[in-house]
């Protein structure tokens, strides 16, 4: 017997849709369409993945759900090529299940839910893969009706490649997301591999999205992609902030420092700046903010949340070391009282 074929019609993608930072002809980015001329050529190539972006829904009776997309279909040269094009359905419990296809210009995706309710039951969060940005183009329940899941509060996440979750396996993997679903948020990850440097420009877009809460978690690119002082990257810290805070001067907003990266701490780069002496000038922008009045900034600082045991490849965090990194944020949140809700 062939798969049960679904009476309910294509629902639009929009409202189940998490994770959206901006759109640009329907397609989800992550930097201000409007207003990527001031922003640096890499950060404006990552903003066009959809890194976190994702559904969430409830399935009523429903016993599959299938997704219609579309994703770029790679050449023979391309780099991207062999990375596994999968799409895994969660929920706060964990893993449910995952199906992996291959690129289409256009196709359908089925994945099983979960019979009965306890442990199993939604809402669901159905991660699409990540690397040859799929749009999707409708959903629907095979069996029963699919309905948006609730709204979440909003936490916009700033920050470089680990914040974008390289060397995690999965886009569930990314500590973003292991946090926001630990934490039970709506995760819009604004990470940008190889940028994240304290442009002003991001700030100031920052500033402008509806966030329940904020966290930042950039540095360590200013060690070396783009060399900085610690007297300026205490400046550009403490700007970065001021542009934040005019559109958010009550958001909850958490800065963690650099994680651990041996090569680098004791390291002089090309301006005489280790990666210890750019997360001290880090730290203490945030800790002279604090005393200056602003009671809803927290500071998480890095350097000790990570061993080498961690590290992918001296820089990046594992799965394992991704989880760690959420779950710490989880704990620095919730200390400071970080309610979003």
């Amino acid at each position: 017997m062939g798969p049960t074929r679904s009476d309910e019609p294509w629902l639009d993608p929009g409202p189940f849709l998490r994770g959206v930072a901006w759109l640009d002809g329907g397609r989800p980015v992550r930097a201000d369409p409007a207003d990527t001329m001031r922003l640096p050529w890499d950060t404006g190539e990552r903003a066009t993945l959809p890194i976190g972006v994702r559904l969430e829904f409830t399935a009523g009776p429903a016993h599959a759900v299938e997704v219609r997309y579309r994703a770029t279909v790679p050449g023979p040269t391309d780099a991207l090529r062999d990375l596994a094009h999968g799409f895994a359905l969660w929920n706060r419990h964990g893993l449910l299940t995952e199906v992996f296809t291959e690129p289409a210009t256009e196709s359908v995706v089925r994945l099983e839910l979960p019979r009965g309710g306890g442990a199993t039951a939604g809402p669901f969060v159905l991660y699409p893969p990540e690397a040859q940005s799929p749009l999707v183009l409708g959903l629907r329940g095979i069996g029963g009706p699919l309905a948006p899941a609730p709204a979440a509060p909003r936490w916009v996440v700033h920050g470089d490649s680990i914040t974008e979750g390289w060397w995690s396996t999965r886009p569930a993997h990314g500590w973003p997301a292991v946090a926001g679903r630990a934490l039970g948020w709506d995760t819009v990850n604004l990470g940008y591999a190889g940028a994240a440097r304290g442009e002003l420009a991001t700030a100031e877009q920052l500033a402008t999205l509806r966030a329940d809460a904020l966290t930042l978690a950039f540095g360590t690119n200013c060690w070396s992609r783009v060399p900085y002082t610690a007297p300026l990257l205490y400046e550009t810290t403490r700007t970065f902030l001021d542009l934040v805070r005019q559109g958010h001067p009550r958001t909850p907003l958490l800065l963690l420092s650099p994680l651990l990266r041996p090569d680098a701490e004791r390291t002089p780069n090309r301006l005489g700046a280790t990666l210890g002496a750019l997360r001290d000038a880090m730290e203490r922008a945030v800790r002279d903010r604090i005393a200056d009045g602003d009671d809803r900034l927290a500071l998480l600082p890095g350097r000790a949340l990570l061993g080498p045991e961690h590290l992918a490849d001296g820089l990046h965090p594992n799965d394992a070391g991704h989880r760690v990194l959420g779950l710490a944020v989880v704990t620095a949140a919730r200390r400071a009282g970080f309610d979003a809700g």
